[in-house]
């Protein structure tokens, strides 16, 4: 299967990383290398590109689809968390940008034998990484009812998660509970008929839910964040992409401590901590995609894009 993803907020992305020939720039979500093409071509052949992806398939397909532009390319294996690490193994002193593209790819949900969709039966996997060994299986099978019902409550924002993983239970005490389709049946047992009639496919959320919790992506954005803006280079933008509402609030609240770093009590009146802001703001309410692209790729339809931009010294 081709390794296929339209980037969302593609022009988006590349006026906010604001590119500058022979600049270095970093995509810690490399997926098909669709936006990472927009930026190796923008930088020419003086420029470096960082491809970072923790599926193995991903880097293989991107490193294929890169290979016809000039720039310096630099492709990893590993999360996009230990930026510091491929910079350092490289000796590259920081980025003039990056970008970060939160979630699932398109390829990893339309290849039925990962696992990651309710609309294939597949073997419960959905590992982003399939040199890990925890997955799908090991959440549904392996955790108590009310970790179950916590985590779909949690990460999946879904009502029913307590009558879910009642469900879940009660099945594998049946036997285990194997594939993508047993648990979307499951999942519509579980939901009363009323609340399926209407809104996204009943099992969307769980789904959701399972996903980041095998993967740990929510834990993995609040640790990068930080990161990468102490990697940034003076004038560098991070620009990131996230597809629901507890990722863009962790993107919200961080970049929020960066703009207004002080520790001081409220009441004080001046600042004592010392603690300055070395980021400002690029934008206020995030960035979503016009009608033209929901159009050609409905899956921006939740797309949300903030950018920060390290401050220049003085």
């Amino acid at each position: 299967m081709d390794f296929n993803h339209t980037p969302v907020l593609f022009e988006e992305c590349m006026d906010g990383l604001r590119i500058k020939e022979g600049g270095i720039y970093a995509d810690g979500t490399l997926g098909g290398g669709g936006h990472a093409a927009g930026i190796a071509s923008r930088i020419g052949p003086a420029g470096t590109l960082i491809g970072i992806d923790r599926d193995q398939d991903a880097l293989d397909a991107a490193e294929k689809h890169l290979a016809g532009y000039s720039c310096h390319k630099i492709f990893a294996h590993c999360t996009y968390t230990q930026i510091r690490q491929v910079l350092e193994g490289h000796q590259i002193p920081g980025l003039d940008g990056a970008i970060l593209d939160i979630g699932v790819s398109s390829f990893q949900l339309d290849n039925a034998g990962r696992g990651f969709s309710y609309m294939n039966d597949a073997p419960l996997d959905m590992r982003m990484n399939r040199d890990d060994d925890f997955s799908a299986y090991d959440v549904i099978n392996g955790y108590d009812r009310d970790q179950l019902a916590w985590i779909i409550r949690t990460y999946g924002e879904e009502r029913w998660a307590s009558r879910i993983a009642d469900f879940i239970v009660e099945e594998r005490a049946r036997g285990p509970v194997t594939t993508t389709g047993q648990l979307t049946e499951i999942i519509k047992a579980a939901i009363p008929a009323s609340a399926r009639r209407e809104g996204p496919h009943p099992a969307k959320r769980t789904f959701q839910a399972i996903r980041i919790e095998v993967n740990s992506e929510l834990d993995q954005l609040k640790e990068a964040i930080d990161e990468y803006c102490d990697l940034l280079l003076p004038g560098g933008r991070l620009c990131i992409i996230t597809f629901h509402s507890l990722e863009d609030r962790i993107v919200k609240e961080a970049f929020a401590a960066r703009l207004d770093p002080c520790t001081c009590p409220k009441d004080l009146p001046v600042c004592v901590c010392g603690k300055k802001p070395d980021v400002k703001k690029v934008t206020g309410k995030p960035i979503t995609a016009d009608k033209e692209e929901l159009e050609r790729n409905p899956r921006a339809r939740s797309a949300k894009l903030r950018i920060i931009e390290k401050r220049r010294v003085k």
